[in-house]
């Protein structure tokens, strides 16, 4: 409720409660209540009017003093509603009560009823209607704040998933760059390159989704630097759809499957690379051959499973991950809605 609203909203229940008290009196007692004097029904309405602005009061601080209960689940509604009737029914015997024995005929019997019953019951309503608010709005507040909580644990996930950047790749990347030093310079020179191009966009792309062609360049650009140290009888088939551009999509999901293929790659030494565009999905596909004599693991290692992960978090039944391992090679297959 704003300010404006909690100064005029007792004025509107009390004439409310004085309507409906006047419509049932005076059906009972068969009066016409436009008959009266005039300032007989003013001094009422006056009165009605500063009980209701008490009321209204007394039930809203009990409420602010309940709701340190209903926050510790300590709150016990029936005693609530027991506790607020009897403070109700106190200010009206204070209130309404003499106001009714000294105007008209008198208080009869059916004027204390309806005295009685009619402030109470639309009172009870409005503590009703007041709790019933807050712990929606508390209920509300603790599920923005669970979900907070619930995001802020998986980015750090995903910073860790993340941060594991294969060991054996760096290991592997200098130790090229040392030996290149006392071969080739400037091919020393272009592997470092390479290199700090990679290390640059896992260290500042991480955050937001990327153009898929910035995605697909940071694959090219980790291919050039494992040619330097590949064998030369590698047969490497790299395609790309043109199609593939700006499309957007969570960095560094797709390395994973590219690294696997190099550190696994055997046998008849092939890789085959693939992504293509295809009613509004990303289907991409590696393809590796691989040794004979080493067992096949359908997991595909740390990070094919820290990849699974991944995907879990950024595209929850927006993806599709397989993979096919015989025993002369190994595929993986993505499939993520763009």
């Amino acid at each position: 409720m704003n300010t404006t609203w909690k100064k005029i909203f007792p004025l509107i229940y009390g004439l409310w409660i004085y309507t409906c008290l006047r419509l049932v009196n005076d059906v009972i007692s068969d009066t016409k209540f436009w008959l009266r004097p005039w300032h007989v029904t003013v001094i009422e309405l006056v009165c009605v009017i500063i009980t209701s602005y008490i009321i209204i009061y007394v039930i809203d601080q009990f409420a602010i003093k309940q709701r340190a209960k209903i926050i510790k689940k300590e709150s016990k509604p029936l005693r609530e509603f027991v506790q607020i009737s009897l403070v109700i029914q106190l200010i009206i015997t204070f209130t309404a009560i003499p106001l009714a024995a000294f105007t008209d005929n008198g208080l009869q019997w059916y004027d204390a009823v309806n005295i009685y019953l009619i402030p109470w019951m639309f009172s009870l309503l409005y503590y009703a209607i007041s709790r019933g608010n807050f712990m929606i709005q508390y209920n509300y507040e603790q599920q923005l704040k669970l979900e907070k909580i619930s995001n802020r644990q998986l980015q750090a996930e995903l910073r860790f998933l993340r941060a594991q950047y294969h060991p054996h790749f760096l290991f592997n990347a200098l130790n090229t760059v040392y030996f290149q030093m006392d071969e080739n310079v400037d091919k020393a020179k272009y592997t470092i390159e390479q290199l700090s191009q990679l290390l640059r966009y896992q260290l500042y792309d991480q955050q937001n989704k990327v153009p898929i062609e910035r995605e697909l360049q940071h694959i090219l650009s980790y291919i050039e630097l494992q040619k330097q140290r590949m064998n030369e009888h590698l047969v490497l088939e790299v395609a790309f759809d043109q199609d593939l551009k700006q499309q957007e999509i969570y960095p560094l999901l797709l390395l994973p499957l590219v690294e696997n293929a190099f550190k696994y790659v055997g046998g008849e030494y092939w890789i085959k690379i693939a992504a293509r565009f295809q009613d509004g999905k990303l289907l991409f596909e590696v393809s590796n051959a691989v040794p004979g004599s080493i067992p096949i693991n359908l997991k595909g290692g740390i990070g094919l499973e820290n990849l699974k992960r991944s995907l879990s978090i950024q595209y929850p039944g927006a993806h599709s991950f397989n993979i096919i391992a015989k025993e002369d090679y190994f595929t993986a297959s993505l499939i993520i809605d763009l």
